[in-house]
């Protein structure tokens, strides 16, 4: 298991399209992906779960990812919101 703490770094917050961009990227790996933030735990492969969060503009969350796969697929997923989801990895 790996965790990392991110932020949201597009002025938008983290709403309907760039919700989309990172579950595309995430639904790629085999390992699981949970996004922690303001003590709520949901699926990051999950449009709907990643959407109720509610993540506005420098929310700070942590990734947290488990499987064979999970070194590979945090990178991409950091690239992600560094790259402030305009574009996939």
């Amino acid at each position: 298991m790996v965790s990392q703490k991110v932020t949201v770094k597009n002025e938008a917050g983290l709403h309907a399209r760039p919700a989309s961009v990172l579950v595309k990227v995430a639904s790629r790996f085999k390992s699981e992906f949970y996004i922690r933030m303001y003590g709520y735990e949901v699926n990051g492969k999950s449009i709907l779960g990643v959407m109720t969060l509610a993540a506005e503009s420098g929310a700070e969350m942590e990734l947290i990812l488990d499987g064979p796969d999970e070194d590979e697929a945090l990178n991409a997923i950091v690239t992600v919101f560094e790259n402030k989801f305009k574009n996939e990895v």
